[in-house]
């Protein structure tokens, strides 16, 4: 069974019991995050979107590690330019890795690393392992193709941004859990910056009232699903 680490922002850390697997570690910089790169030990790296926010410590984490950088093609070759080892991928593709599947997923967004270079379209992803899937949306608003991404994968987790400005607000998230029908949604993106400080328990009273279970996660805190 899958583990989840919710790391802050929209970092997740992956586990079963071969592999690890980061997602958009945002972790230096971050003033609600408590791990440090350093304490990262993953296999792989899946970033959404090239943005300071979620590309955030990859490199240094790949470099660490060995790790390979799954992404947008695009951001991929951004990554690889910079030293590591990279598995472009793009969105409405799948592929089958050792620990499992990755499918990328469109996300209404932007795309750019910090230093200005443009890294491509944004994405959401779609990793399944242990035949367990978890949705992370990554940085999006809302699309009427999530009920798509609903119909066709069975989701046992999502997690979605419910912070507004950049993203999804909560009562847009609330529309997307009805669309995707998670088993479980988790809201991220919130409160790491003053503009997306939104209140994470008026979300989880929202998808309950519409018969979901939310969950949201103190950073640090795991989730077995």
């Amino acid at each position: 069974m899958p583990k989840l680490t919710f790391l802050s922002h929209a970092a997740f850390l992956v586990e079963d019991e071969k592999t690890s697997i980061v997602i958009d570690p945002f972790l230096s910089g971050n003033p609600l995050a408590k791990a440090k790169p350093s304490d990262i030990k993953a296999d792989y790296i899946i970033l959404t979107h090239g943005h300071g926010d979620h590309f955030g410590d990859s490199l240094e984490i790949a470099r660490a590690n060995e790790a390979t950088i799954i992404a947008p093609n695009e951001l991929a070759l951004y990554c690889e330019s910079k030293g590591a080892k990279v598995h472009p991928m793009h969105i409405g593709g799948a592929f089958n890795f050792p620990f499992g599947r990755v499918k990328l997923t469109i996300a209404h967004h932007g795309s750019a690393v910090p230093d200005g270079t443009y890294t491509g379209e944004p994405s959401g992803v779609l990793l399944t392992m242990d035949d367990r899937t978890f949705y992370h949306a990554g940085d999006t608003g809302l699309f009427y193709d999530m009920k798509l991404i609903g119909e066709m994968n069975q989701i046992h987790v999502a997690a979605l941004p419910i912070g507004d400005n950049f993203t999804m607000g909560i009562d847009d998230a609330v529309k997307a859990t009805e669309f995707l029908q998670p088993e479980i949604v988790i809201p991220i993106h919130y409160k790491t910056f003053d503009v997306i400080d939104v209140d994470p328990e008026e979300f989880a009273s929202k998808v309950q009232s519409k018969g979901f279970k939310p969950k949201i996660l103190e950073v640090g805190e795991s989730l077995e699903y």
